[in-house]
């Protein structure tokens, strides 16, 4: 049988929706943004509201197997190593996950440069 908690729900959406499936919890997280003045510092501030929901669920980065990235204008030369830099920060070196980046032309409101959604699993807890 399938479970669902729902963590943080705002007007038509839930910021994770954790599904039970046997002994483990898959966590969808909703794209996170973050404010700031620059690509660099919406980023940072991007990973961070990820890292707070994954926290809410009991979890960690090192539970993330996959990320989808949408950056606005995305321009490769300029723009994939300042991500690069910031999710390292977050990340580490290695055992990377799945991971999509897309490049857009606006997402949900004009301010915003970066969203990321991601989606982790973790044994089966109560959070």
């Amino acid at each position: 049988m399938v479970q669902k908690e729902y963590i943080d729900p705002n007007e038509g959406f839930s910021q994770t929706v954790v599904v039970t499936t046997g002994n483990f919890n898959t966590l969808y997280i909703s794209g996170q943004i973050g404010s700031g003045k620059d690509l660099e510092s919406q980023t940072i501030a991007t990973f961070k509201n990820l890292e707070k929901q994954l926290f809410k669920a009991n979890a960690d980065f090192n539970d993330v197997v996959k990320m989808t990235t949408y950056i606005v204008n995305f321009n490769p030369d300029i723009d994939l190593p300042v991500f690069r830099k910031v999710r390292q920060s977050f990340l580490g070196k290695e055992k990377y996950p799945a991971s999509t980046l897309v490049g857009v032309s606006a997402l949900g409101n004009k301010e915003w440069l970066i969203e990321i959604e991601a989606i982790a699993v973790i044994p089966k807890k109560d959070f």
